[in-house]
C-alpha cells in the first residue's frame, strides 16, 4: 500500500490525512523523525509557514525532512508548504528559512489578505477535467527556475489593480507544489498526481 507523510505540526494536516485515505492510500501524520521511514511521499500542508518552521526545528524534523526533500522523496506542497519549500521568499520574517529545494521566489500572502481569498476553476496539466482550487491568504509565485514546469495558472487582479496570470501548480523533479489548497476541495486528483508521475 502506498504510504504517504503529512507533516502534522500545525495547519490543515487533518483535511490531506482524509484526501490519502479517498484514494486508499495509509496517511501517516508525521511528528517525530523515525515516522519519516519507510515513507513513498510527505505533505507539506497548509497553515502557517513561520509558525511550521519553527515547530519543525523544536521537534528535530528540519535536517531529517531537508534530507529526505533533497534525496529525492516525492513532495507536494501546498500553500504554506509552497514557501518551506521555494528557494526565496519574499515577505517572511527575519528568522523565516525555506528548505529551498523548488526554484521559485514567492510571496507570502501575495494574493492578499484573508478578505481577498477567492476560488477559481483551474485547468491543471496531466488531469484531463479543471479542478476547484480554494485561494486563502495564498502565496504569489512571481519567478520561477528553468527547471520549473508550470502545471496551472490563474488570472487575478491585484491590490494594484494589475490583472496577469500567474502560476498556480508548478512542479520541479520530485516536488509538485500549489498556492492554493487542494485538500479542502474534496477532489483527490491533484494528490494522486504528485505522487504517481
Amino acid at each position: 500500500m502506498t504510504r504517504i507523510g503529512v507533516v502534522a505540526l500545525q495547519g490543515d494536516f487533518c483535511e490531506h490525512l482524509d484526501m490519502l485515505a479517498m484514494l486508499g492510500w495509509q496517511g501517516v501524520a508525521v511528528k517525530q523523525p523515525g515516522q519519516l521511514e519507510g515513507l513513498d511521499g510527505l505533505i507539506l500542508p497548509g497553515g502557517e509557514s513561520t509558525t511550521q518552521c519553527l515547530l519543525l526545528e523544536a521537534s528535530d524534523l528540519r535536517i531529517p525532512v531537508e534530507a529526505e526533500i533533497h534525496a529525492g522523496l516525492p513532495v507536494l506542497g501546498t500553500c504554506a508548504g509552497l514557501i518551506m519549500l521555494a528557494r526565496t521568499v519574499v515577505g517572511g520574517r527575519l528568522d523565516q528559512w525555506s528548505f529551498g529545494a523548488l526554484d521559485v521566489s514567492v510571496i507570502r500572502n501575495g494574493f492578499g489578505r484573508q478578505v481577498r481569498s477567492f476560488e477559481a476553476d483551474l485547468a491543471v496539466q496531466g488531469l484531463g477535467e479543471t479542478m476547484r482550487a480554494v485561494f486563502i491568504r495564498a502565496p504569489a509565485i512571481t519567478e520561477v527556475g528553468e527547471k520549473v514546469n508550470t502545471l496551472a495558472s490563474v488570472g487575478y487582479r491585484f491590490a494594484d489593480g494589475s490583472v496577469r496570470d500567474v502560476p498556480a501548480v508548478v512542479a520541479q523533479g520530485s516536488i509538485v507544489a500549489t498556492s492554493f489548497h487542494p485538500e479542502v476541495s474534496r477532489d483527490p486528483r491533484l494528490h494522486e498526481l504528485a505522487f504517481r508521475r
